[in-house]
């Protein structure tokens, strides 16, 4: 498999030195630039950078030599980079890029300069005794034999990429001239991993197709499916875009997906709650959109919304992605419709701004308070205005047990054949303990959570160690609770049931929510933690960062793990747990049975302790909703044919 470079779209600064580079000769900005790898006539690699004045663009070639050129890329993963070309003391800054894009983009450098490595150079003498025109060419995608040549580089002590970064190096000053000729034209609907995050790897797997990827054992979950990449495609040209889909369908993996070809400095990435923002680096809707609650009129959300620092933010935001858009109010929804075109002045659907929705509806639905009448996201008129495009993922990758699989797509459209019914009952005499780990407790309440993890502590007869976690505002406690999976007091002994809360290491199995037992303490005092796969782990502080009011960044550092003797469907979403033990009898909202038995990897891995049919439940109101969109054009359904920025209406 080959991995194409992208052409990196950014804002670009051009910053010229004097010696021991302390004084800046020339600074140029640019807002809209962009990048691309090349060769030219001879072979040679080029870095070709396009900048743009008004509707001027123009063109400037670097000839790239691996001794000449120093990268400082620490914040690559924000779309940050910086080049330095020594011979001619010009640096470039690169900022507002896609964060994927920039990795790939750098991976494919990377290779490229090793490869270079071994040709031979080409005199000046050749150079300008040549017949041949001024030719650039996009390099070609990066293959296996380029990877196994960079790492063979690396083992020689000449890596170019290291633990805190490479130092390829790359000479001769800026010029104008040429135009990109591409080299390859990929067909239509040709896959490519243009947009996919690749991880370098030691080479081609026997009998297996070979991929750029670092974790081999992982490389089926990194694999996007075709309906992934049709909902990246329509991301990239614009579309207001819902993608919906059961448990364990990748919508997480597609989300981290989306904010990594999207300019980081438009995209705002939010979430209904705090630990679903958290996970995929966000901030809460509620945060990002300043209206408080949003039970109050209409008038005085916009007056909320109309101060400096929201409405910068406002302004300032060209796509906004909604995670977990199933648990939003559709009152709330509309008023951040009617909220969003008053603050930025526009009266284009959602003010202007590329919205890029994403949750299951017949998951957990919008909290009501008592009488109140729930409304979803999708009954608005809000809506229906402004989502283009709706698509569902029906590919399961959480779960390879088939049976399991079939028995969740009935649930999750409340049925339950009498079959399904027999399985599930039966999955009471299994034994899912495992390496002195039980089975994780999945309960409806929270109190009764807090009840069992409190009562089963309290049995053993272990000396108790506490751990208070270090917030850097104190005074965002109760923030950082509902923010982060993570407590702020957490209470141990050995023998304590535990889930880990933070990825350590995939490849070991060490990954957020791997069940284990605490089996003692290191010399730090720090838990030692036996895991289900049979690993013994020292677990140590790691540090939350969460983004407080869609600007400012928090942090908690504690001990990444909770008691897990039970654990509340409602935080359980999103998660994969290795053993479970579900009690349905006191379900009280559609889809929280499903939720709750959609955390299994398999049968094995289930025990249900009271089963009954009635439990499985799904609001009648989405049911139909899906249901339209499926007679339309299942999977791929395009709601309207005309164009969102010509929907232009009055308040």
């Amino acid at each position: 498999m080959s991995v194409e470079c992208p052409e990196i779209k950014c804002t670009l600064t051009i910053e010229i030195y004097g010696e021991n580079e302390v004084k800046t000769i020339k600074r140029e900005v640019y807002k809209s630039a962009s990048l691309a790898l090349c060769r030219n006539e001879f072979k040679e690699l080029t870095l070709q950078v396009n900048t743009m004045i008004g509707k001027t663009c123009k063109t400037r070639t670097v000839l790239i030599k691996p001794d000449q050129i120093s990268l400082h890329r620490q914040f690559v993963k924000e779309g940050k980079l910086t080049i330095n070309f020594k011979d001619s003391r010009t640096k470039l800054f690169l900022s507002n890029a896609p964060p994927h894009l920039m990795v790939v983009f750098l991976k494919t450098l990377a290779a490229k300069l090793a490869k270079q490595k071994n040709q031979a150079t080409v005199s000046l003498r050749t150079k300008l005794s040549s017949e041949l025109g001024n030719v650039t060419e996009m390099v070609s995608p990066v293959t296996v034999k380029d990877v196994e040549k960079m790492r063979l580089n690396e083992a020689g002590g000449k890596g170019l990429l290291k633990c805190r970064g490479y130092t390829p190096k790359v000479a001769s000053p800026l010029t104008t001239g040429r135009a990109i000729k591409r080299k390859r034209i990929v067909e239509e609907g040709k896959e490519n991993m243009t947009c996919a995050s690749p991880r370098l790897a030691a080479g081609p797997t026997p009998k297996r197709q070979a991929t750029l990827s670092r974790r081999p054992r992982e490389r089926a979950a990194h694999v996007m499916t075709n309906e992934q990449k049709y909902v990246l495609d329509a991301v990239t040209s614009g579309k207001n875009v819902f993608f919906t889909g059961g448990a364990g369908t990748g919508k997480s993996f597609l989300v981290n997906k989306i904010i990594g070809i999207l300019p980081p400095d438009t995209t705002f990435v939010t979430a209904s709650t705090g630990v679903a923002a958290y996970q995929i680096g966000g901030t809460t809707l509620h945060s990002f959109a300043g209206i408080g609650s949003g039970a109050a009129v209409i008038s005085h959300c916009v007056e909320l919304a109309m101060r400096s620092t929201v409405a910068k933010q406002w302004k300032k935001c060209k796509t906004l992605i909604i995670d977990e858009i199933s648990m939003v109010d559709g009152n709330y929804f509309k008023k951040l419709e009617h909220v969003a075109r008053a603050v930025r002045g526009n009266k284009l659907p959602f003010g202007g701004i590329q919205l890029i929705l994403t949750g299951d509806f017949l998951q957990l639905p919008p909290v009501v308070k008592g009488k109140e009448e729930r409304r979803f996201a999708f009954e608005t008129s809000a809506w229906q205005r402004c989502v283009q495009l709706n698509i569902e993922l029906t590919q399961v990758k959480r779960q390879s047990d088939q049976e399991l699989v079939s028995i969740l797509t009935r649930l999750r459209v409340g049925q339950c054949w009498d079959e399904d019914t027999a399985v599930l009952k039966s999955t009471r005499k299994h034994v899912v303990e495992k390496n002195g780990i039980t089975a994780t407790k999945l309960c409806t309440h929270t109190d009764d959570v807090n009840m069992i993890n409190k009562r089963e502590l309290e049995k053993l007869t272990e000396e108790e160690k506490t751990f208070v976690a270090f917030d850097s505002d104190p005074s965002l406690k109760t923030f950082l609770n509902s923010a982060t999976s993570v407590e702020h007091t957490l209470r141990l002994r050995e023998g304590a049931q535990v889930m880990l809360l933070k990825n350590l290491n995939i490849i070991a199995g060490l990954v957020n929510g791997a069940r284990g037992a605490v089996t003692g303490w290191n010399k730090n005092g720090n838990p030692i933690v036996k895991f289900m796969n049979g690993t013994s782990h020292e677990v140590k502080m790691e540090t939350w960062q969460v983004k407080s009011g869609g600007v400012n960044v928090v942090t908690r550092s504690q001990i990444p793990l909770r008691l897990a003797w039970a654990f509340s469907i409602h935080k359980s979403q999103g998660m994969t747990l290795d053993c479970v033990e579900v009690s349905l009898s006191k379900v009280f909202e559609c889809g929280q049975a499903y939720v709750a038995l959609s955390r299994a990897k398999n049968l094995k891995s289930l025990r249900i302790l009271d089963f009954v049919s009635t439990c499985v439940r799904a609001d009648q109101k989405v049911i139909k909703f899906y249901q339209n969109l499926q007679c339309s054009k299942p999977l791929l359904q395009t709601r309207f044919g005309e164009d969102v920025n010509n929907l232009v209406y009055d308040s």
